[in-house]
């Protein structure tokens, strides 16, 4: 398995990056927000990498600028249905804080938006994958700001849909009143809590 590569960006190109290590050239493939996420060309940096060996595409490199990106693939592609390419396109589509958002609110629908995503696919991983997200170091990172943990579904539920009542966006509204979750509170603390850091932005 190799694990990450360092070297000379050579050349970027759509989902592509190709680096220089050591005069050996190594094509990986990546999602925008990590093509977005590294230097120009000429630039030193180090990948991560999933090294997927296969019958049909051979071996191919997958790359990412973060862990955290890296860690929401593995997940992935233990969907039914979804390989490693498809698992890039699904993180091209979204913010990967958007996406985490997405699937751990079971918004299947923001996810079949997904160019080449289907809405059974989508479907497929909000069931398979909300648990095991909120369980692992991709939420612990603070990437959901604070969407983990047990909480009063109910309670939630009515902050969440109040909010985007008054015009928060679904995931943001999701986003903000979980992360403003703590044992006894009520929707309507939530909503103060939320609305009061809505309005420094």
């Amino acid at each position: 398995m190799i694990a990450f590569l360092v070297g000379t960006i050579e050349e970027k190109a759509e989902n592509t990056v190709v680096l220089d290590v050591n005069g050996v050239g190594y094509e990986v493939t990546v999602s925008n927000n990590t093509l977005a996420a590294l230097p120009m060309e000429g630039e030193t940096v180090k990948v991560l990498t999933y090294l997927q060996v296969s019958e049909n595409t051979g071996v191919c490199l997958y790359g990412f600028a973060t862990a955290e990106e890296k860690a929401l693939f593995m997940r992935l592609i233990t969907v039914s249905g979804i390989g490693p390419k498809s698992a890039i396109s699904v993180l091209s589509g979204m913010k990967l804080s958007d996406l985490l958002v997405a699937i751990v609110s079971g918004d299947s629908n923001a996810l079949s938006k997904i160019k080449g995503l289907g809405k059974k696919s989508a479907e497929r991983i909000c069931l398979e994958l909300k648990d095991k997200i909120t369980s692992t170091n991709i939420v612990s990172n603070n990437i959901l700001d604070g969407v983990s943990g047990e909480v009063d579904e109910g309670v939630l539920n009515d902050a969440v849909m109040t909010l985007i009542s008054l015009g928060v966006n679904k995931n943001e509204a999701y986003r903000l009143a979980r992360s403003k979750m703590t044992e006894g509170i009520t929707a309507e603390e939530i909503i103060m809590k939320v609305l009061k850091e809505y309005g420094t932005r």
